[in-house]
């Protein structure tokens, strides 16, 4: 028999085809027919991923997909979200449970101010309390926090532990110190009492070269982005000031805007240095002058006062500022709900960030309460989830988290039941996943 080849198929490593002296042999034959069958085989086995978890709801960081998806990990990056099955080494079957980015809370003070005084007090802190309470982040949820006026070699030695693998918590982001005028808050507020502390917490500065040194040097530190206290410094020209107040400390202080020209000192050599810079504020004039000055983002946004000036929420959608609302703390103020309302109607990017810190609550349980408290103020739970997702991950800068899609981090929640309805159901947490590797196992 003549052996005539296939020209209706290009050559295939899989395939074996052979000729001798122009036959066809039965064997060779065969050995064609078993490589096909192999190809074939190979062809229609899906790939086999690190990890998959089958048959999810999913909330992607932004919406909720239609049907059940499985979710396909390798390494610490999502794969694939698809709606036909995938095949894992390792497989969860979600049953139809909810699968959705990990929490983020962009706003969190870590250290006890109160319990760290001296050296001995810090060091006794970091061993005995930082652990646990890195912890209890993840077993609510939360997979990124964001620290905005912790001491700078602290929370950036805190932050190299986690990455090496040495701490268990969440993924890190740090600003070092928070940045103030001479005075400011949160030096004479918070920190009135403790000096020692107040020099690690806090960077007050009295010129513009000053805050440029200070934020030349924490980017030299790799901080994740800077912070900046407005309200409080001691020289405003005409500036309106107010009197702060916290159940948490007796006495109220008189505050005035950082000088204009140091916030934008401060806003303009952040952004020469590639930092996100967010500034702390709390009146609407305030805001403004941050807006203005060219912050990226406001943090409190409105809150002593109801947001009166429509022109101001018009500033922060031309500007594409994010709004962090912190209803943890600013709750008691009643104006700080209804000031969420109206910027969340009007489509200003919002970030979920709770201003938790020692002494109150539970690290963690208060990043929940903050998204019930966004919804308590009218957000609809799938704008908080996104907040807290793809929001606050635009406010930290970064893509890479708070999306369930192929290319991102793998950070990833399990959930009983649907968030998408009842914000609450962030509390029947099954399992958390961070950077691929299961953290939290409540099955």
């Amino acid at each position: 028999m003549t052996h005539t080849p296939r020209h209706d198929a290009p050559p295939n490593c899989n395939q074996i085809s052979c000729s001798f002296s122009g036959r066809d042999t039965p064997g060779v034959r065969a050995m064609h027919q078993e490589a096909e069958a192999i190809a074939g085989a190979e062809a229609r086995s899906p790939a086999t991923y690190d990890l998959v978890i089958r048959r999810a709801h999913v909330f992607d960081g932004r919406q909720a997909l239609t049907g059940l998806h499985d979710i396909a990990v390798d390494g610490t990056e999502i794969a694939s979200v698809s709606p036909e099955p995938l095949g894992g080494r390792q497989e969860i079957d979600a049953a139809g449970a909810w699968v959705m980015p990990g929490l983020i809370d962009t706003h969190v003070h870590f250290y006890d101010v109160r319990a760290v005084s001296d050296p001995e007090s810090m060091r006794a802190f970091e061993e005995n309390e930082l652990p646990g309470r890195l912890g209890l982040f993840l077993d609510h949820g939360v997979t990124t926090i964001k620290s905005v006026g912790d001491p700078t070699g602290g929370i950036l030695a805190a932050r190299a532990g986690i990455a090496e693998g040495t701490l268990r918590g969440p993924r890190l982001l740090a600003t070092g110190c928070g940045i103030t005028g001479r005075d400011g808050h949160p030096a004479a507020t918070v920190f009135s009492d403790n000096p020692w502390a107040r020099e690690r917490f806090t960077g007050e500065v009295d010129s513009v070269r000053e805050i440029r040194d200070l934020v030349h040097h924490l980017a030299d530190r790799k901080v994740d982005a800077i912070k900046l206290l407005s309200e409080g410094a001691c020289a405003h020209s005409g500036g309106p000031t107010y009197l702060w107040r916290n159940p948490a400390f007796p006495d109220g202080v008189e505050l005035e805007r950082l000088p204009l020209e140091l916030l934008r000192a401060g806003i303009e050599t952040g952004h020469e240095r590639g930092l996100r810079v967010t500034v702390h504020t709390t009146q609407q004039a305030a805001a403004r002058e941050a807006i203005e000055a060219g912050a990226d983002g406001l943090e409190h946004g409105v809150t002593v006062e109801p947001l009166t000036d429509r022109s101001l929420i018009d500033l922060m959608l031309e500007h594409g500022i994010t709004y962090t609302p912190t209803l943890w703390i600013d709750d008691a103020h009643p104006d700080a709900r209804g000031n969420l309302e109206k910027v969340s109607q009007a489509g200003v990017h919002i970030a979920l960030g709770s201003d938790t810190f020692s002494g109150r609550g539970l690290f963690g349980a208060n990043t929940l309460e903050e998204a019930e408290l966004m919804v308590a103020a009218g957000m609809t739970p799938t704008q908080v989830l996104a907040a807290g997702t793809s929001g606050a991950s635009r406010q930290c800068a970064r893509p890479d988290l708070g999306t369930v899609a192929q290319g991102k981090r793998a950070d990833l929640l399990v959930l009983n039941a649907d968030p998408t309805t009842d914000i609450k159901n962030l509390r029947d947490l099954s399992m958390v996943i961070l950077n691929g590797e299961l953290a939290v196992d409540k099955r």
